[in-house]
């Protein structure tokens, strides 16, 4: 079964691991370094935000916020998939994918900031706050990751991503379905079911990390699911900022 982050699948750790004599000095994943190295590329991303919302000095420099949202953008993307399909190049690509990303949603921040005041610091708390509390729930057992979550989840998650493209391709057309970024009663209920996907998609992250350590897969996957777990991070976060800014517009 397929994680719903396009980053980690069924198979992402088990085939690293696949062949390996695992060494006796330790050089294979552990849970700690993963999550050592997980805090590591949420301080590159910091770096790269703090970077970016330098330059924002109020609306006379939104055009100038533009470029870095879109090289931020496109040069995650491409470090994303690089990545995704490189993975002994996860402990070179993982950061630079980190600071890029940073300086994306830095810059689509400092927008966000100066039309609803206090937006980001709600969907920063918001995003950890999620993650704290399904980690904890998937500890505890509470929330397991089994075959039918996992199943509902990729396809759900399958099902937004074909939505944004589809909204994505009638933009070309000047069109565009409305409920994504609308501000009506159904499109908040659209963002807060994206929201709950992208925060479930973090259960499917954690076991198969989980997987990946008790596989003894190679030590270079620290990185790798690190770069997983800060991927569906990002994307929490930036569902977070549109649904927080489509119930402010409406008040």
């Amino acid at each position: 079964m397929q994680s719903g982050n396009p980053a980690l699948n069924k198979n992402t750790f088990l085939d690293a691991a696949s062949g390996m004599v695992v060494s006796r000095d330790g050089e294979a994943m552990t849970l700690n370094g993963t999550v050592n190295k997980t805090g590591l590329l949420l301080i590159l991303v910091l770096i790269g935000a703090m970077f970016s919302w330098s330059h924002f000095t109020g609306p006379g420099s939104v055009p100038a916020m533009l470029p870095l949202a879109l090289g931020g953008a496109v040069g995650g993307l491409v470090l994303g998939l690089i990545t995704s399909f490189k993975k002994t190049w996860a402990p070179v690509t993982a950061p630079l994918y980190a600071l890029a990303e940073g300086v994306f949603i830095g810059a689509l921040s400092a927008i966000f900031e100066m039309r609803y005041p206090g937006i980001v610091v709600q969907a920063v708390g918001l995003t950890f706050g999620t993650m704290a509390a399904l980690l904890l729930a998937y500890r505890s057992g509470l929330i397991r990751a089994t075959e039918k979550l996992k199943l509902g989840i990729v396809a759900a998650t399958g099902g937004v991503m074909l939505l944004y493209l589809a909204n994505f391709a009638m933009g070309f057309f000047g069109h565009s379905i409305g409920f994504i970024n609308g501000h009506s009663t159904i499109g908040i209920v659209f963002s807060g079911v994206v929201v709950v996907i992208a925060a479930l998609n973090l259960i499917l992250d954690f076991d198969m990390i989980e997987t990946g350590v008790n596989g003894g897969a190679p030590k270079y996957m620290e990185w790798y699911g690190a770069f997983a777990l800060v991927v569906t991070l990002v994307w929490l976060y930036l569902e977070l900022l549109r649904l927080l800014s489509k119930i402010q517009s409406r008040n």
